[in-house]
Order: structure tokens, then C-alpha cells, then sequence
């Protein structure tokens, strides 16, 4: 199918697998689509994983302005639509999903080149954006489950005792990072791990 479709047309996918298997846990990792999220509750043993990016932008920032090979990514950024509905369900405090990071390092030159890289640098940004996301979203209390609570429980594992702080500190995301241009480059933080 066509780069846009392609998720669309997998849902059958999902689906049959979820009716064949319904004791198999099936994780939809990176759902871009609202098709996906519908499906998410009509199964049981469905589940999925939402990246930053999939949750901010939409394909305008892909191409909308003229092309920013920094933002593209598979599966690739969807419609205004498809990412309100993927806001939906991360603000929906579902706890059938989770955060998945899919934070890929390409060099700047392997992005910006005919037939570049797929793939979104946002290691350097993560907790700070998420945090600002749900704090502006008036749902901090959903951050920890949506974070690590959710996907623990997915896959039976125990929590670390850890304690990751996270204050208030406006920052601006470097232009590049070892040769590598995160994702929001240049643009504001407001928060920062301590």
C-alpha cells in the first residue's frame, strides 16, 4: 500500500491476530493513526505505544512549509486527525497505552540527503517535551502511568527504585548533537531532568 495507507490497512492484521490469539498480549508499537486507537479497545489483548512525535506533529511538519527531512519518520507523521485522536487516547489515561520512545540517531548529512533516513532523533527531549505535554494539558497525574506504569504492567515487570526529577528550567534544544539534529531543534523547554 501506499506510505500513507499502510498502517491503515495493517489494522486487519491486528485485528485477526487479536481474534485468533486472544491470550497473546499484541503490541501495536507507534500507532499514527486513528484507525489503530479505534481498534485499541475492541480487543482485550491489544495494546500500543504512542512516540513524542506522533503525539505533536502532524504531516504539515513533515512537508507542509517545504520539506523537513528531520521529521520524517516510519511510520510517517499522519493527518491532523489521526494525531488529535492519538491525543485523545494518551490524555484518555488508558492504561493500555504507553510511552514508546522509537528515537532514532541519524547523522544530519544521512537525513538531508535523495533518499534520506527515517527516523526521528528525540532522545535529547523526551521527559522535558512529555512533561511540558501533559503539565499544559492540565493531566500531570497520567504522566507516570503513560511514562513506565502502563508498560510495566504490560510485561509483568517490577518497577526499579528509581526517582527521575524533573523541574522547571527553559532551555533551548540545540541545533545539533554530534552530528546528529534532535527533534525540536531550537526550539524552547520548559522543564529538564535535574
Amino acid at each position: 500500500g501506499e506510505v500513507m495507507e499502510r498502517e491503515r490497512e495493517f489494522a486487519v492484521v491486528y485485528e485477526s491476530f487479536a481474534k485468533e490469539f486472544p491470550k497473546l498480549k499484541i503490541i501495536m508499537e507507534h500507532i499514527s493513526t486513528i484507525e489503530l486507537v479505534q481498534l485499541l479497545d475492541k480487543y482485550d489483548n491489544l495494546y500500543a505505544t504512542v512516540t513524542l512525535h506522533h503525539l505533536l506533529y502532524t504531516l504539515d511538519d513533515v512537508i507542509g512549509g517545504g520539506l523537513n527531512p528531520h521529521n520524517f519518520c516510519k511510520p510517517i507523521i499522519k493527518t491532523k486527525r489521526d494525531r488529535e485522536a492519538i491525543e485523545k487516547l494518551v490524555l484518555s489515561g488508558n492504561k493500555k497505552v504507553f510511552f514508546g520512545s522509537d528515537s532514532a540517531p541519524h547523522l544530519k548529512e544521512n537525513k538531508e540527503k535523495s533518499g534520506g533516513a527515517a527516523g526521528i532523533y528525540s532522545a535529547p527531549v523526551l521527559l522535558e517535551r512529555l512533561t511540558e505535554f501533559f503539565v499544559d494539558k492540565k493531566k500531570s497525574d497520567l504522566m507516570e502511568d503513560f511514562f513506565h506504569n502502563n508498560s510495566m504492567a504490560v510485561y509483568n515487570l517490577e518497577l526499579p527504585n528509581k526517582t527521575i526529577n524533573i523541574i522547571e528550567d527553559n532551555s533551548v534544544v540545540p541545533d545539533e548533537i554530534d552530528g546528529i539534529v534532535p527533534f525540536l531543534a531550537g526550539e524552547n523547554l520548559k522543564y529538564k531532568i535535574s
